[in-house]
């Protein structure tokens, strides 16, 4: 399979730069896995194509403000250095711009000195590791001097950074932003669970490996990084229960299905745990514990594209996006969203 068959034509103006003014007004595409058949609603009309049993699994974690601006203490000149993992208390993994000049020994200054970091080496990808030196508590320092690290394509700059956010996020650790979850207000949660639709939550720390472009042409070749994932007990036996009693198990973003179906083994049983994981979901792969998927709008030839073909098959996935795209769909991290079902 080849990369290139998940391209497909983006105008420009279709990719939103900026979150809609109440989270769950943006549109819905409803997308039958199995034939294929679309349908078009709003997104605080979910609780419709739900039914009790069903059970939600959220991606609580929080993105932090992992983009900071600082300036090398050799030359004064600017860098812009993104937190990707924390490797230990004063290490972190990171993506540094310009990278080509961040060799091991190079001192930075953020904040006029209030944050200082050392290159340690570099790493799979080119990315460095940095040991930080600082006085105080990090998290209270990374709040003052960070800046929420949006994606590439988004040029606007944003108003309030809880939108970047989903309203249960909980557990600090992402370097972006499980984006599918963004269309949720706590009254639309509350309602749904009034309806009798369970909800579970797990953890994954989203870093730039999901979002890395596929530089191969056989898809197969791609190799993703490796992330953050914890599935609770709690977490894995509402799983578990919803499964054996009929029930569909819901992700809500293609990280919560990285997630469970990282914590299922081959028959289909979730297990608590955590750990590392680097799943790569394309088309051929075999859902263990996922039904279906609430999802966004993914980049073309993107690995996020790939994994809800894989749910929904390529023709019916390609088909939906050239149809989202006549419609006027908003596309990517603030766009609109899709439930394939």
């Amino acid at each position: 399979m080849k990369t290139s068959d998940f391209a497909y034509n983006l105008p420009e103006e279709l990719i939103a730069q900026d979150p809609l003014e109440r989270r769950d007004l943006s549109r819905l595409l409803l997308l039958d896995k199995r034939t294929g058949e679309r349908r078009h609603s709003s997104f605080h009309q979910i609780g419709e194509y739900l039914r009790p049993g069903d059970l939600l699994v959220l991606n609580d974690t929080k993105v932090i403000p992992a983009r900071l601006l600082g300036v090398r203490e050799d030359t004064g000149g600017r860098v812009e250095v993104l937190l990707l993992k924390r490797r230990s208390e004063h290490v972190w993994e990171t993506l540094v711009r310009p990278g080509k000049k961040a060799r091991p020994g190079m001192h930075l200054s953020f904040g006029d000195g209030m944050l200082r970091g050392e290159v340690l080496e570099v790493v799979e990808e080119g990315n460095r590791l940095i040991r930080f030196s600082y006085e105080g508590i990090f998290e209270e320092i990374l709040d003052a001097l960070g800046e929420m690290p949006l994606p590439p394509y988004i040029t606007h700059k944003l108003k309030e950074r809880d939108r970047y956010q989903t309203v249960y996020a909980r557990y600090e650790g992402s370097a972006a932003a499980p984006t599918a979850g963004l269309h949720f207000t706590q009254e639309l949660l509350r309602e749904i669970e009034k309806m009798g639709v369970g909800i579970a939550r797990v953890t994954l720390h989203v870093g730039l490996g999901t979002f890395r472009p596929v530089k191969v042409e056989d898809v197969a070749e791609h190799h993703m990084h490796t992330e953050y994932y914890r599935v609770t007990e709690e977490a894995a036996a509402a799983i578990n229960e919803t499964k054996r009693d009929g029930g569909r198990v819901i992700c809500v973003g293609t990280t919560s299905c990285r997630t469970i179906e990282s914590a299922a083994d081959e028959m289909g049983i979730v297990h608590a745990g955590e750990g590392d994981t680097d799943i790569f979901i394309y088309p051929g792969y075999q859902f263990r514990a996922m039904d279906c998927l609430i999802t966004n709008f993914h980049l073309p030839e993107s690995t996020l594209l790939m994994l809800v073909s894989a749910l929904a098959g390529k023709d019916h996935v390609m088909a939906a996006y050239e149809e989202a795209v006549r419609e006027r769909y908003r596309f990517f991290s603030f766009g609109d969203a899709m439930f394939i079902y």
